[in-house]
């Protein structure tokens, strides 16, 4: 794969995440890719650079991804008071 292949491909990543986090209002860690200091604009960073780094925030994208989300739970006034005598 080519450098600019790599770089192009970085920054459909970069804008992914961007995508999801607005889409949810959630940030995604990315610890991991912000310690690597190299982002889709740095074109003078070397291919196996800007390879590690799309290989890395792809991963952090979809360890996001399939985390455990906490289930919505929707009550509405008519079943809040059977709960309630239900645990007493």
């Amino acid at each position: 794969m080519q450098k600019e292949e790599l770089l192009h491909l970085h920054m459909l990543m970069f804008n992914l995440k961007r995508y999801i986090e607005g889409s949810g209002n959630n940030e995604i860690p990315t610890e991991r890719y912000n310690s690597l200091e190299i982002s889709p604009f740095h074109i003078h960073k070397d291919k196996h650079a800007h390879k590690e780094a799309l290989l890395t925030l792809a991963d952090e994208i979809i360890s996001h991804i399939h985390k455990p989300a906490l289930p919505v739970v929707n009550y509405s006034p008519e079943t809040v008071p059977l709960l309630v005598a239900a645990v007493l």
